[in-house]
């Protein structure tokens, strides 16, 4: 791809990262831009731990979506390496998307990540606000004016990802911010996640869809081995790792049905993702404090 268009406008690519607090839609956002689910979601806090790529494709441009960890205050050697994460991330990206949801005052912890923002100036800021489906048009005026007064933005954009409504206006704005550049990646590419990788994250997704609120930060899931069977049936055997014993009784369930429920839902997604036939074995193991202990990090991969 050259650096123009068929209609000769100049063909603009670069990286994008959406901010805020949890559960404000950073990652629905992202998958609802790539037209795919790229980055898994749940209404647990730091659901997504690592700098996850999504690639959206137009005529005009190439966005490339960082769907990064939240910005928060650590409190475990884990949470230490998510917010480095985060840092570098912020330091390299064209521009930097504050989320802020359409059905909730702007709070104390949307106020630290607008003050963090002037720590990337390199990084054209815009405005988002989520979540326009639950709020009226009086609130989300009024969720636009507080927004305004927080800073200049290059751009402030209402949407709803649910809906699609303005998903296109976002799109635009973005590419707009984003400099001139032939394609960074190919035109069939809508991740640079490994495969792996993926359906790890969705086991993940599916046993914190049915965990207590205890538990959340303590799971990981790592894809141990693949079979691939003369039949087409694509082996997976899995493993979700916790940190304490009494965790591993709560992610199995009574009798085993907890974690026959997690298979279902997580063998569902894979089969959907993959397109095609899979059978998934899920193991349960306890990796005592591995929030805490650099070498169960790198085992899990942070």
């Amino acid at each position: 791809m050259s650096g123009t268009t068929e209609d000769g406008r100049e063909f603009r690519a670069g990286f994008v990262s959406f901010v805020g607090r949890p559960n404000v839609g950073k990652s629905t956002l992202t998958n609802a831009l790539v037209g795919e689910k790229i980055a898994i979601t749940s209404p647990k806090p730091q659901t997504t731990r690592r700098a996850i790529r999504g690639i959206l494709h137009r005529p005009d441009g190439q966005l490339i979506i960082v769907d990064t960890p939240g910005i928060h205050r650590p409190r475990t050697l884990l949470g230490e390496r998510l917010n480095a994460l985060v840092e570098a991330t912020l330091g390299d990206v064209d521009v930097i998307g504050f989320c802020v949801p359409a059905d909730e005052k702007l709070g104390p912890g949307d106020r630290f990540i607008n003050e963090r923002l002037d720590d990337f100036p390199r990084a054209k800021k815009v405005a988002i606000l989520t979540k326009t489906d639950r709020a009226s048009n009086a609130e989300i005026f009024e969720q636009l004016t507080r927004l305004g007064a927080l800073r200049e933005w290059d751009a402030v954009i209402p949407l709803s990802s649910v809906a699609g409504d303005q998903l296109d206006v976002l799109a635009d704005e973005l590419l707009g911010l984003m400099p001139p550049s032939p394609a960074l990646y190919e035109a069939e590419q809508t991740t640079d996640e490994d495969e792996d990788d993926r359906i790890a994250e969705l086991i993940r997704e599916a046993a914190l869809e049915g965990a207590r609120e205890e538990l959340p930060h303590s799971l990981a899931a790592t894809v141990d081995d693949r079979e691939e069977r003369e039949d087409g049936l694509l082996e997976l055997y899995a493993s979700i790792y916790v940190e304490r014993d009494s965790q591993k009784g709560i992610v199995i369930g009574k009798g085993g049905s907890r974690l026959r429920d997690t298979g279902e839902r997580a063998r569902g997604e894979i089969e959907a993702l993959l397109g095609r036939r899979v059978y998934l074995s899920l193991r349960v193991k306890v990796l005592k404090e591995w929030q805490r202990d650099p070498k169960s990090l790198g085992k899990l991969g942070f």
